[in-house]
């Protein structure tokens, strides 16, 4: 596994260059495009790394399972899903003509930003910094990294220039989706957006869903199956933005990934996978974060399909 994961590394690389940052968030756009690493946990809790895999970065559209995990736990499924849909929408992530043409004005998934605008306000907290600390905390115990905290650089960077998730925010709102504070929702999104993590923090959470919310190092059981379930199945058919039945093809592993460069992936029953490369595609994914992974998928046999 070592060997494989120092080979990825080295070949893909030079590919960094083909992508760019995530730019129309200032912060973003300072980020190194030459940098990539890889982490692999894998259930029996053997850890390897290779390449800027220690290095920090941002969560962003990662964190949509994990919060949508924690919404679960603190709402059931049946409250969940009054706010969010269970299908894929084929549109870029902050697309916000769904909202409008379908017929029951709530978004789609969970994975695209108006359904994890959706999602977070269903934290249970009596106010936004109350939410966003239980939210971190959350994190923290399903990576057993009490050190995660969130990037207030990143945040305010995002608070600026999040013209368009205010848009679906506000939208939402006029129809009854989101029935608390706008603001104080949006604060709570981009708070969890921006909580900076390493590959080895998504490896663990990737190999805890692997194991169905049973902890490698505790054998807790952090959430139930059912929950786990619920958001594989959504990180399966929606997690790689618009680009996720070509990763269902090239790397048939449930995933998710962010515009800050990681991705984050579950092989049921086998190990998670954390990928950070901030250099992107044009569907927001990371360009040579992903044919690492289809490399890795091919030589380990890991597509579930």
């Amino acid at each position: 596994m070592q060997k494989l994961l120092n080979e990825v590394v080295d070949r893909y690389r030079p590919l960094t260059g083909y992508g760019k940052v995530a730019n129309y968030i200032p912060e973003l756009g300072k980020a190194d495009p030459n940098l990539l690493g890889i982490s692999v946990f894998d259930v029996n809790g053997n850890f390897y790394q290779s390449g800027d895999s220690n290095h920090l970065f941002t969560m962003q559209s990662i964190s949509k399972p994990i919060v949508l995990l924690l919404a679960l736990i603190d709402n059931g499924e049946e409250r969940v899903f009054e706010k969010v849909g269970k299908e894929p929408t084929g549109d870029p992530f902050n697309s916000i003509v769904r909202l409008e043409t379908f017929t029951e004005h709530k978004p789609l998934n969970p994975m695209i930003n108006a359904g994890a605008i959706s999602v977070s306000q269903l934290i249970k907290g009596d106010s936004p910094e109350e939410k966003v600390e239980r939210i971190l905390a959350f994190v923290r115990k399903i990576t057993h990294n009490n050190s995660i905290k969130i990037n207030e650089a990143v945040y305010k960077s995002e608070d600026i220039t999040g013209h368009r998730n205010r848009s679906m925010a506000y939208f939402l709102k006029d129809f009854g989706n989101i029935e608390g504070n706008v603001d104080d929702t949006l604060k709570v999104y981009f708070k969890q957006c921006s909580i900076e993590v390493t590959t080895r923090d998504l490896a663990y959470i990737g190999a805890l869903l692997a194991r169905n919310g049973r902890d490698i190092i505790t054998n807790e059981v952090v959430f139930p199956v059912r929950y786990s379930h619920i958001v594989k199945s959504y990180m399966a058919t929606c997690g790689m933005y618009d680009g996720s039945g070509e990763f269902a093809i090239n790397v048939g592993v449930p995933a998710k990934s962010g515009v800050g460069g990681g991705i984050m992936c579950t092989v049921l029953g086998k190990m998670g996978v954390g990928v950070f490369g901030p250099s992107l595609d044009r569907k927001g994914n990371s360009y040579a974060g992903l044919r690492m992974l289809e490399t890795l998928s091919k030589n380990l046999e890991l597509s579930i399909y």
